[in-house]
């Protein structure tokens, strides 16, 4: 055996949310669609870096796809994600994807969910300009938010 035996890495405090269950979509926002292209609604997701120059609308986010399952990196919109909490994050699959950390202690981590928690509340209402279809099930007008 050569080397030292690698472990598995630091847990690290990260913004972690949930993609909203539906999305307006189209023209004025009359669609609703379940979910994103690359998650499912509801699915849980990291929160690995954020874009502040545009305002927080655009994150990258470690999550498990929607098709197969694996873990996926992508740049999502924050209006499509909700209830942004802290949490201290020991799986490696999600720290392998995330080099740097966005939040160096829990403090700084729940100080940036609560800003994105606004932004996405801001931009899904700002979003689409035109009134909800009826009925409508998007994540603004459904009775419930899971968490």
């Amino acid at each position: 055996m050569s080397g030292a035996v690698s472990g598995a890495p630091e847990p690290a405090w990260l913004v972690v949310a949930n993609v909203v269950l539906w999305r307006r979509y189209g023209d004025g926002g009359q669609e609703l669609r379940p979910g994103t292209k690359a998650y499912r609604g509801g699915a849980k997701v990291y929160v690995v870096d954020t874009y502040a120059g545009m305002g927080h609308q655009q994150l990258t986010t470690v999550g498990r796809g929607r098709h197969n399952g694996h873990w996926i990196t992508i740049d999502t919109g924050t209006r499509h994600l909700h209830t942004f909490r802290a949490r201290l994050v020991y799986t490696p699959a999600v720290l392998k994807r995330c080099p740097w950390t966005v939040a160096a202690t829990r403090e700084e981590a729940e100080e940036l969910a609560a800003l994105l928690e606004r932004v996405a509340r801001e931009e899904r209402h700002a979003h689409h300009g035109a009134s909800h279809p009826d009925p409508c099930l998007c994540h603004e007008c459904l009775p419930v938010t899971p968490g």
